[in-house]
């Protein structure tokens, strides 16, 4: 079975970077595609960043200041982010899925922004 584990969240102050980690243990067949979701208090979560089939897309709040990368070599996906903003606080998760549209989430890390 696929865990996912996050790391590199944490506080900073607006305008400085943080890169999020996630790596993947246990066994992986057919993902299709990475990505991380943000969910701040009181909001639905939302899409960061995602890659499959070699295309990025992000949030149009992010472009242009978070980047994501991946490994499917060693099953890591990478949040680099850039400037961030207060607005961007929020537990983040990554999530893996499937050909055949099986997600599985990572347990999220806090990112704190003070302006």
């Amino acid at each position: 079975q696929l865990q996912l584990t996050e790391s590199g969240g944490g506080s900073v102050l607006a305008g400085e970077s943080l890169t999020l980690s996630c790596a993947a243990s246990g066994t992986a067949f057919g993902i299709n595609s990475m990505g991380w979701f943000r969910q701040s208090p009181g909001k639905t979560r939302e899409m960061v960043a995602m890659v499959g089939g070699g295309a990025a897309r992000y949030a149009n709040s992010v472009k242009g200041r978070f980047t994501i990368t991946r490994s499917l070599e060693t099953m890591t996906v990478d949040l680099q982010m850039n400037n961030l903003k207060p607005e961007d606080t929020a537990v983040y998760y990554c999530k893996f899925s499937t050909l055949n549209a099986e997600d599985t989430w990572g347990t999220g890390t806090q990112v704190t922004v003070s302006s």
